[in-house]
């Protein structure tokens, strides 16, 4: 009983984290793009607003390179990292 919480802990971590991940490339794209319509407004206000708190961490050491912000990037290597770590580490409960 234990291994199968484990394995859904496992599962549910693996699943958080690529979804976050994704978020964070849609917020990514959407730079790219500024005058997107007023439609979009809602949708990029629920990006910023899930995804700035964290970005803003690695924004507090990374500067801005010109036009072009690092920290996204390294916020994904971080999460990558995290994915693979905690699968290790889940790995050997099981």
């Amino acid at each position: 009983m234990v291994l199968d919480v484990v394995a859904h802990l496992q599962q549910f971590l693996d699943v958080f984290l690529t979804v976050y991940t994704v978020v964070l490339l849609l917020v990514i794209l959407t730079s790219w793009f500024p005058r997107l319509p007023y439609s979009f407004t809602p949708v990029l206000r629920f990006l910023h607003d899930v995804c700035d708190p964290y970005l803003n961490i690695f924004r507090r050491f990374i500067p801005p390179v010109g036009p072009l912000d690092l920290s996204p990037m390294a916020a994904i290597v971080v999460l990558i990292f995290v994915r693979e770590l905690l699968d290790s580490l889940m790995g050997r409960l099981h």
